[in-house]
């Protein structure tokens, strides 16, 4: 995809006149509140798992974890020491008393006064520890993907349902106020008419493989399923305990998808494999779908590891207009044509300049280094960290008042179902349909 500076600027001057006078465009200038719910004081909360999507989650809480605060930050559990430590020094940066600390969420479950957990696991434990805190009476606010497999996320689904508990899915941009205006000004409203056509990509120039040392020589993390601590500290590059890419990345951008399409992907075909790090890892470096929706709608997701040129973004066709939206924090609106489908809006020529899209990424290890990607980067619409913000306070609100989720296990199990279905597909090599519940 190639945009000129000027077709970007007028791209995000037509989504936001289209939300003038709204209140989806002030929602996107609007920072999360940090008063607490109507009734009931902060959500006692116990964080598992503070790695580096974990620790996201916790400053999300730390936010909220003041005086009047929607949050209390009770007890960490991580089994790796050198996690609990970056997690206790991020806290006392918010003036946070720092809080208990165990090695596993049986332990914390047992010692400490908590309602609430929040989780962010490899990926494979997430059913067993989702459900054992949800069977303790606690809510669940559990990283996505929901689960390695789909009967681990019915399980899931149901110990919510059996106990009673609040069991939210962090796909964070259901709580992302960009989205949500996308969705109050452009979808709700169907201004881009039929979309037959999705494009999803996410595209990065770096080895997913993480560096590190374990805590001590002979610490030994067999007791919790890892044979070495090089499987704990890169479990999301061996199929034991990951799905990769699709999981990682991929389901993100499904679960928006299904809720703009109004449905679930009916069927898959994928490839993919290890093309660029031959380095041991079994999880694909590249991978491509393309998810079959009922009306003959097709979204296309590719996901590389060799070239962030693309970057990352969601793009919706239609038959009157287009909508990008790129890196979660911008959006840009396109007529179709002549401009007669989305009237008002300036129309984009036609040719094509030499400038191309904003190239970064969420990790800073991944960022493109050209000098001409990072010059073209314009002023973003939203703040990226406001979605974890958002979803903490509105997990503790559904606990305490009933407040509604913007995911929860339905939505999130049928992004999980498509996901893992699309991962199978590159094993079949065939094209395989998505079963149903």
């Amino acid at each position: 995809m190639t945009l000129t500076p000027e077709q970007q600027a007028l791209g995000r001057r037509n989504f936001l006149k289209v939300l003038a006078g709204t209140p989806a465009l002030a929602a996107l200038g609007t920072a999360a509140a940090v008063q607490g719910p109507v009734r009931g004081g902060p959500v006692r909360l116990g964080f598992l798992g503070v790695g580096g999507q974990g620790r996201a989650l916790l400053t999300a809480a730390a936010v909220g974890a003041v005086p009047g605060g929607h949050a209390e930050i009770r007890a960490l559990a991580d089994i790796n020491p050198d996690q609990l430590k970056r997690a206790t020094d991020l806290l006392a940066t918010h003036t946070i008393v720092p809080p208990a600390q165990y090695a596993t969420w049986q332990a914390m479950l047992e010692k400490e006064d908590i309602e609430a957990v929040v989780m962010a696991p490899p990926l494979w434990a997430h059913a067993d520890i989702a459900v054992g805190c949800l069977d303790a009476g606690k809510h669940v606010l559990c990283e996505k993907m929901m689960a390695w497999d789909v009967p681990s996320c019915e399980r899931m689904r149901d110990a919510a349902a059996r106990n009673g508990r609040v069991l939210e899915i962090g796909y964070q941009r259901n709580y992302n106020p960009l989205y949500e205006a996308a969705f109050a000004g452009v979808f709700d409203k169907e201004l881009l008419g039929d979309i037959y056509y999705v494009r999803l990509a996410w595209h990065r120039n770096g080895n997913w493989r993480r560096q590190g040392q374990p805590p001590w020589p002979e610490y030994d993390p067999s007791p919790w399923g890892y044979p070495s601590f090089e499987h704990l500290l890169n479990w999301r590059l061996y199929w034991k305990y990951s799905k990769g890419l699709f999981a990682e990345l991929g389901s993100h951008q499904i679960n928006i998808a299904n809720q703009v399409l109004r449905g679930q992907p009916e069927a898959v075909s994928a490839s993919g494999g290890v093309f660029r790090f031959k380095d041991g890892r079994e999880a694909y470096d590249h991978v491509y779908a393309t998810f079959e929706y009922p009306g003959g709608r097709t979204a296309v997701f590719s996901s590389i590891e060799s070239n962030a040129f693309d970057d990352y973004y969601e793009m919706y066709t239609g038959t009157k207009g287009t909508l990008i939206l790129r890196r979660e924090v911008e959006a840009l609106l396109y007529s179709e044509g002549d401009g007669e489908g989305l009237t008002g809006l300036e129309i984009a020529p036609r040719t094509a300049g030499a400038a191309v899209m904003d190239a970064s990424e969420t990790q800073a290890g991944n960022r493109a280094s050209s000098p001409q990607a990072q010059a073209q980067s314009g002023p973003t619409m939203v703040e990226r960290a406001e979605s974890s913000r958002r979803e903490i306070r509105q997990f503790c609100a559904a606990i305490r008042v009933g407040a509604p989720l913007a995911c929860g296990p339905g939505k999130a199990l049928e992004s999980a179902r498509a996901c893992i279905t699309a991962h199978d597909a590159i094993a079949a090599k065939t094209r395989l349909e998505i079963a149903r519940a």
